[in-house]
């Protein structure tokens, strides 16, 4: 039986799916079961702490805390779920994304064999996700965490990473500067509107299992249907920031701060302030960049076919190729998450730290969605005929490859494009609705009670 289309079962759904929290801090633990009646008691004892979509949207002005939990199908394996139940999940997700490292352009320093935290052992089985409005609470939690592993010995934290926003905390920004969060897709019955240029709702089964998609009613959904029912999909993806070396770079190739700001631009897509280069080619506009009315308002085929404002090749144009992709509504993905690591002052050298972006990429299919941006848009060397590019920003860089720049007072053809940033871990997730959470945490239903 599949979902209302019209209804968005709002009390069901983790919050993460739907909701934006006013998050300063949090925490990820990555655990991992040794047993699964203490898997299952872990699970159980979290339950009442993870909120619904519909319990965040009435709280939020008053809650410190939000707290998600999701599973590798290791972990769903791990907890006892049973082997037809297992079976049912995308091969994708059952390979998980250490498997598919190549595919996804994994290679080099990227490669697994270089991750931290446990995060490509099949010991990975879980994550609790902690985003909290301060560090008072987010120690308080972590403290009432450690009293419950306390109770469940056969469960191990296998890593853990501490969350912190980069200030100044008035707009989302990563390490390097740029504004963020300013183009997510809206879904249908979400009570979201889009923004100007951001495309109309799409069906939520683009995002949330057992509702109908751009292409229909689902299909071929875990099974029982109370394990997927509002269920959902993450890539996670610890992406470490390497500052000093992109500070390094715009000053190799810019000879004044301005040209240094404009190429910092032209390889993203937009200036710092979020403002697109499409709608303010010739310099920033910080006024358009802080108005989610007006910075998303842009098309390319009419408004930049050539990428002389925009180049082909950068991160925005790769990541959301709007009018100029085929099928891009069955393309779009959800992002959340958070950066990591202290801010590199603007005059300070780089000084060895790591700090990054540690995000979640969620959709209705990891293939169709994450693993297609991935390969096709990230990672394809000749994505808009470029012949020998890939994203300049996150896309997988071995010192041979380039970055051109159209249309004057910067043309440009930037060879030996360097790594700006690296994979410092990932995993493929299920993000089970409450119900199944509920499910997965019970003896019986299918499961092993060893």
């Amino acid at each position: 039986m599949s979902l209302d289309a019209s209804v968005l079962e709002l009390d069901d759904i983790q919050h993460i799916l739907l909701t934006r929290t006013p998050a300063l801090t949090g925490h990820y633990e990555f655990v991992s079961f040794r047993d699964p009646a203490a898997g299952r008691t872990w699970v159980s004892a979290l339950l009442d702490k993870v909120q619904s979509a519909a319990d965040v949207e009435a709280t939020v002005a008053s809650s410190k805390r939000w707290v998600t939990l999701a599973f590798t199908w290791n972990g769903l394996r791990a907890l006892g779920l049973d082997e037809t139940s297992l079976a049912s999940f995308p091969e994708e997700f059952k390979q998980g994304m250490v498997a598919r490292a190549e595919m996804l352009g994994d290679t080099g320093a990227n490669h697994p064999d270089h991750w931290v935290g446990g995060l490509a052992s099949p010991e990975l089985h879980a994550i609790a996700i902690l985003f909290a409005k301060n560090g008072a609470e987010r120690v308080r939690c972590l403290s009432e965490h450690q009293k419950l592993l306390a109770r469940c010995p056969g469960v191990e934290v296998l890593s853990s990473l501490e969350l912190e926003a980069t200030p100044p905390f008035g707009y989302a920004h990563d390490h390097f500067g740029f504004r963020d969060r300013l183009s997510q897709p809206v879904m249908e019955g979400s009570g979201e509107t889009p923004t100007p240029g951001s495309g109309a709702p799409l069906k939520p089964g683009e995002f949330i299992l057992g509702y109908p998609d751009e292409d229909g009613p689902p299909v071929l959904q875990p099974q029982p249907e109370i394990l997927s029912r509002n269920g959902s999909y993450m890539a996670y993806r610890r992406l470490e920031e390497h500052v000093g070396a992109f500070r390094d770079f715009l000053r190799q190739h810019g000879q004044t701060a301005e040209e240094q700001e404009l190429i910092a631009a032209k390889l993203m897509g937009r200036w710092r302030s979020g403002a697109p280069l499409v709608l303010a080619p010739d310099k920033d506009d910080p006024a358009l960049g802080a108005d989610m009315q007006r910075n998303n308002d842009f098309n390319f085929k009419e408004m930049d076919p050539q990428g002389y404002a925009m180049p082909l090749g950068s991160h925005c144009r790769r990541m959301n190729p709007r009018d100029t992709a085929h099928n891009m509504n069955r393309r779009r993905m959800i992002r959340r998450g958070a950066t990591y690591g202290p801010p590199l002052p603007e005059d300070a050298p780089d000084d060895g730290v790591e700090r990054g972006i540690a995000a979640f990429v969620i959709c209705g299919s990891l293939i169709r969605q994450f693993e297609f941006a991935q390969n096709v848009w990230i990672n394809d060397r000749n994505f808009h005929e470029l012949g020998n590019e890939r994203d300049p920003i996150i896309g997988t860089q071995d010192g041979t490859l380039e970055y051109k720049i159209p249309k004057r007072p910067i043309r440009k053809r930037i060879t030996g494009l360097p790594s700006f940033t690296s994979v410092r871990g990932g995993a493929y997730f299920f993000l089970p609705g409450l119900r199944a959470l509920k499910y997965l945490a019970a003896p019986g239903n299918g499961q092993a009670t060893s």
